[in-house]
């Protein structure tokens, strides 16, 4: 059945994981008996994906994987609970010295190093245990309690670490694993929302499109920050499919958008691990093919963090290029790589970080920074879109060095859909382009 099994490693998805956890603690205390939860993840997995590119980070969790299978003894499971997160349950252990040692062959295993291309690598991992009944007899406070150590092995720089008792207990974590368990079915219960802050055209200041901008009420109808859910996402295994979501609803909501204004972009972040997935491309055309609309250009906005592995993501980008899709880099100006990697991007925007844009007028350097953007911007032939204008006097400074589009509360906060586009019709009918575009095709 879907979601049963996760499609990269074969094991359990973390859906699977929670109802057998909570069975196997249920068969526990029916004996009398002893279990643990270890709770594991690759140290340094960013890195790795940086240094060897995404397909050695797939090998590298089926590795982790398929030792993990290793270690796991009759009656114990494994399963992979988020994106770089695997949990192993130890049916009948007498101690801590059981959980240990299961640990300690793990690390053993995980010596032998895995091929990375020409290179070898051995994984290193972090590891965070908690027992039952010792330290929980629920399955979400055991849950609870595994993560509670596995922080406490990070923050202290040790491989792994058992629960201590004696520990503080981490009001920020329950609340963690609180959000985490609801977002879990967020989408399927209909709590996302998409909203959309219009971007103008500077001169002429006629809307030109959108940026769809994700938004989370809780149940009790708390809004969670993106920059909470977002993460959280990325950490249980959904940021594929709550981008594959955000995508097919900006489309379909831009889609009735009135065309009094000629053809609007609609933008969308794309998250960086997914930037250089080999399936992005059809992912895309998919929802193009139910919701795109003529007069609907996508814009799909990718960070200078992205672009590290500039071979496969040139050549994804061609490709989403080549369905009509632009390109645009977002927050530039704050990532390490932008000029070394600059000349080969298959862009056709370029989007100035709102650190900069907001500091323009106090701070000599900002200002330098977003003339020489601009300046470079346009050498190849590339829009510039600036985020976070908020007064007149930042539009009349980006307007008289060239910026094009400009996006911010000067022009309206993030509306919801319906909002949008009462806020189009508001707008006066455009007659001639406003700006002009065209991809700029470069080999």
């Amino acid at each position: 059945m879907i979601d049963e099994r996760d499609l990269l490693t074969g094991l359990p998805s973390r859906r699977v994981f929670l109802k057998r956890l909570a069975q196997r603690i249920i068969r526990t205390s029916e004996i009398q008996g002893k279990m643990a939860l270890v709770v594991i993840d690759i140290a340094g997995f960013t890195q790795i994906n940086i240094a060897h590119g995404y397909e050695a980070g797939d090998r590298a969790l089926r590795h982790l994987a398929a030792q993990l299978r290793e270690v796991a003894r009759t009656g114990d499971f494994v399963a992979r609970i988020g994106d770089n997160r695997f949990a192993l349950v130890l049916t009948q252990v007498l101690n801590h010295g059981h959980v240990e040692l299961a640990i300690h062959k793990l690390q053993r295993l995980l010596e032998t190093p895995m091929e990375v291309g020409e290179r070898q690598v051995s994984l290193r991992i972090r590891a965070g245990a908690a027992l039952c009944p010792e330290h929980a007899s629920h399955a979400e406070f055991l849950m609870r309690q595994a993560e509670t150590a596995l922080i406490a092995a990070r923050r202290e720089h040790m491989p792994y670490k058992v629960l201590d008792m004696h520990a503080a207990p981490s009001l920020e974590l329950s609340e963690q694993w609180q959000l985490e368990m609801e977002f879990e079915h967020a989408i399927e219960r209909g709590e996302l929302r998409m909203h959309y802050q219009p971007q103008v055209h500077l001169r002429s200041g006629r809307p030109i499109g959108a940026e769809a901008l994700m938004r989370w009420n809780r149940r009790d109808g708390d809004p969670v920050s993106p920059e909470v859910f977002i993460p959280i996402a990325e950490r249980i295994g959904k940021i594929k499919p709550l981008t594959i979501w955000a995508l097919n609803t900006a489309l379909r909501q831009a889609s009735e958008w009135p065309k009094d204004h000629g053809s609007l972009s609609i933008s969308l972040n794309l998250p960086s691990e997914l930037a250089i997935q080999p399936d992005l491309p059809e992912l895309v055309q998919n929802a193009l093919q139910l919701w795109g609309k003529p007069h609907i250009q996508l814009m799909l906005e990718i960070s200078e963090h992205s672009l590290m592995d500039r071979h496969r993501g040139r050549d994804i980008l061609m490709q989403l290029r080549a369905l009509g899709v632009r390109i645009s880099i977002d927050d530039f100006g704050t990532g390490y790589s932008c000029l070394a990697y600059f000349k080969s991007i298959p862009a056709d925007e370029l989007k100035i970080d709102k650190s900069f844009i907001g500091e323009l007028l106090s701070d000599a350097a900002s200002l330098d920074i977003t003339v020489l953007i601009i300046e470079l911007a346009h050498r190849f032939g590339l829009n510039v879109v600036a985020e976070g204008v908020e007064n007149t006097r930042t539009l009349q400074v980006l307007r008289n060095h060239g910026c094009e589009i400009g996006q911010g509360y000067l022009f309206s906060r993030p509306l919801p859909a319906a909002a949008m586009a009462a806020w189009l019709r508001e707008q006066p009918r455009r007659h001639a382009p406003a700006v002009s575009p065209k991809p700029v095709e470069r080999g």
